[in-house]
């Protein structure tokens, strides 16, 4: 049987597919025919549209890339303790479970969960500040991971062309951000690229700008950030010797647990169990008040005995100078010296006519670095002669 003979049939399982998900969904999940993409596609295809972001999303350099970027301890040698290439997968795991038992769409949660955090730069929430501090100081708009997201998958890769995934999934990855803490979330509608667009300047210019994901499915995402790194980051810590599992705040452990296995189990159940998915203003996903509140209090653990320790903390002033000169550097190299770029340095040259609007030497560079794995951003920084943190 030829691909021309088959197709029609593969169209014609693409109808009962999507029309099941009427049937098994809840109706106020987001449905795969819903998709709705910037452009249109040149090929007609039989997959469902979330399903193929997922895909799509899988196959960018920059997924490739979350193998070495820090996910809260750098430089450290122990094979053990998370990159965000785990936690990535980890949310999706989460998310997905959620989702099934939310009758929500899985791949819609997959795909937003796999593209979160695509835009962090070299070690983490660290790198993150230092890449904002220059890129203010360059007339640019602080930096932040997730409109950085946005602006690999949606433009710049793929040579400027972007991946032209649907606004459901471009949505939920804005909108994500772990770090706040919330109790309940109900989606914001959000149909049309217009609104996204507007969302996204928005939160551009303002970074405290409050924005929500206009579907269930990345509401979950949100929350299931959290669920993800809230205990591995403490089983990373104690591995590493930085706090000791009795040291968790006893409210916390009483009742979410004392293990990353049992924080997960009771997030989630508590997740489900509290969320409604009742109607346009009756849908709420989140947390009991209980679980809750013992949430936010191990996230101020967290943050006080992990996150801020001088031990997480000691080498984040060489890398912040190793973030400045090499600023400073490749904007000279571009400015001035193009002919002195390091070998199998292209500081983003190879954009063609597809990439929309212009593209300043700052904004080239601020992407640059932003797409470095660790490993390799030390090794730009140790080229240009700085003085780089040892792995120990």
């Amino acid at each position: 049987m030829t691909t021309r003979e088959t197709q029609p049939r593969l169209f014609s399982m693409l109808q009962e597919l999507n029309k099941s998900e009427k049937i098994n969904l809840s109706p106020r999940a987001t449905y795969s025919d819903q998709g709705t993409r910037r452009y249109p596609e040149k090929r007609r295809s039989y997959r469902q549209q979330f399903a193929l972001d997922a895909d799509r999303i899988l196959h960018s350099r920059a997924y490739i890339r979350y193998i070495d970027k820090t996910q809260v301890f750098c430089l450290v040698d122990n094979d053990h303790i998370t990159h965000r290439v785990l936690h990535v997968q980890l949310v999706a795991r989460i998310a997905r479970t959620i989702g099934r038992f939310l009758k929500l769409n899985e791949d819609l949660i997959e795909a937003i969960a796999l593209g979160h955090d695509i835009g962090h730069p070299p070690f983490g929430h660290d790198g993150e500040s230092f890449l904002s501090e220059l890129s203010v100081e360059h007339s640019l708009p602080p930096f932040q991971h997730n409109i950085q997201s946005i602006r690999f998958l949606d433009t710049l890769e793929r040579k400027g062309r972007g991946w032209n995934l649907t606004l459901q999934v471009l949505d939920g990855i804005l909108c994500h951000d772990g770090e706040v803490h919330s109790r309940l979330l109900s989606p914001q509608n959000s149909t049309t690229f217009e609104d996204f667009d507007r969302s996204l300047k928005e939160k551009e210019a303002n970074p405290h700008h409050t924005i929500l994901p206009s579907t269930p499915e990345g509401c979950v995402v949100r929350l299931a950030d959290t669920i993800a790194y809230i205990g591995k980051d403490i089983e990373d810590a104690i591995i590493l010797g930085l706090i000791k599992r009795q040291d968790i705040p006893t409210v916390c452990s009483e009742l979410l647990g004392n293990t990353n296995g049992t924080i997960v189990f009771t997030l989630v159940t508590d997740l489900i169990e509290n969320s409604t998915l009742n109607g346009p203003q009756e849908t709420t996903i989140g947390f009991g008040e209980e679980v809750s509140a013992a949430l936010y209090r191990l996230k101020r653990f967290n943050y006080e005995k992990i996150y801020m320790a001088p031990a997480t903390k000691r080498n984040i002033p060489l890398i912040r100078e190793c973030y400045r000169k090499l600023f400073s550097f490749y904007l000279d190299c571009l400015k001035n010296k193009p002919g002195i770029l390091p070998e199998g340095v292209d500081l983003m040259g190879d954009m063609d006519s597809f990439y929309r609007g212009p593209y300043s030497e700052e904004e080239k560079v601020r992407d640059f670095i932003a797409g470095m794995t660790d490993d390799y951003f030390l090794t730009q920084a140790r080229s240009i002669g700085c003085t780089v943190p040892k792995i120990g």
